[in-house]
């Protein structure tokens, strides 16, 4: 009977040095750039705006407020909403209209 010796197999462990882990991460984290600057590729703005909402001029009339008025064009939509509008539209501070104020509302 012959006697057979056995060799270990060779070790296939794969050790990083601290430069070699360094090289990962920096090629992890370009993976990532890459992938982040291709899907926000799709996404572009432009100089066009989009198209004007229809608007008409209303003269503030005595006891009328911004609510009322507001309320009067939100199509049972919030009237918070559309007050909002209003005061960007017409570059206003607050709540306070007074009679005889010119204002550009959604046309309603």
């Amino acid at each position: 009977m012959s006697t057979m010796t056995l060799t270990p197999a060779p070790s296939t462990t794969v050790r990083l040095t601290r430069r070699g882990r360094l090289v990962v991460l920096a090629l992890g984290l370009l993976l990532v750039a890459l992938v982040g600057v291709v899907l926000a590729g799709g996404s572009m703005a432009t100089s066009e705006s989009g198209p004007t909402p229809a608007t008409e001029m209303i003269t503030v009339g005595t006891g009328d407020t911004l609510w009322a008025i507001a309320a009067e064009r939100a199509e049972a939509g919030d009237v918070r909403e559309v007050i909002e509008r209003i005061q960007r539209l017409n570059s206003l501070d607050g709540g306070l209209v007074v009679t005889g104020q010119r204002l550009v509302v959604p046309a309603g």
